[in-house]
């Protein structure tokens, strides 16, 4: 990320706030965050605050567009241009096929559909009016997930929010390419995360895995920097498969 200004939504936990930190030591020059919890959002500022290097926080409900662009514009305000949007928050509900209520969808949808649409759509104003670097205005990357590719009865509603924003990737990238703005995803299989060892999912990580173990998240967030760092001038519309070998593409 060297000599770009980098906003993560969804940076106040998880891997959000491990790419934060990544972000930095791999040569970000300011930092954004916005999150649902301001006090998280703050807190996963420290690394770039303690290089002395522009950092913002803005907290924002993504599922209500007017709160998204209110939450961009906070942190334009504090940092000024912004070279690369990561869309980082989700949830993860999981629920039998058959079960699945209107409010968990509405929940899902609004989190991992509308959200990533709304934080786009506030950074492409953006970028399309500053100057480009090395051809390329802004980098735009979205997490989407190996279950927007396979059958997934346990957590269908979820899989198919990732599989809509795999789609959504590609119409943006391909209605902001003139403007020299780059939109691609990152879909990661399972990672050794703390919640997947308290939710006992790691062992079922494992099994699935011709690799044997879950990923760690550094080795999902590296793709994640690659993508949206200085070196990829000319990639858009992809979604890069961090799988494992899990599933092949």
């Amino acid at each position: 990320m060297n000599g770009l200004s980098v906003v993560i939504v969804g940076g106040g936990s998880g891997l959000g706030a491990l790419l934060a930190r990544m972000a930095v030591e791999a040569g970000a020059t300011a930092l954004g965050i916005i999150d649902i919890n301001r006090d998280a959002a703050e807190a996963a500022l420290e690394t770039a605050r303690a290089k002395g290097l522009p950092a913002a926080a803005a907290s924002a409900d993504i599922q209500i567009g007017p709160q998204c662009h209110e939450a961009f514009a906070a942190i334009t305000a504090d940092i000024g241009r912004v070279d690369t949007l990561i869309n980082c928050a989700a949830i993860y509900p999981r629920r039998p096929v058959m079960e699945i209520t209107d409010a968990e969808w509405d929940a899902s949808n609004g989190i991992n559909i509308k959200g990533t649409y709304h934080m786009m759509v506030a950074a492409v104003r953006h970028m399309a009016a500053q100057e480009p670097k090395d051809h390329v205005r802004g980098r735009i990357v979205n997490l989407t997930s190996v279950d927007a590719f396979k059958a997934h009865p346990q957590n269908a509603h979820y899989a198919a929010t990732k599989a809509a924003v795999v789609s959504l990737t590609r119409s943006f990238a391909h209605h902001v390419a003139r403007d020299g703005i780059l939109v691609n995803s990152v879909a990661p299989a399972g990672m050794a995360t703390e919640r997947a060892r308290a939710l006992g999912f790691l062992e079922e990580l494992a099994k699935a895995s011709p690799l044997g173990r879950g990923a760690q998240p550094a080795e999902i967030a590296e793709w994640v920097l690659m993508t949206g760092g200085p070196k990829n001038t000319y990639m858009t519309g992809e979604n890069v498969i961090v799988s494992g070998g899990y599933i092949y593409a």
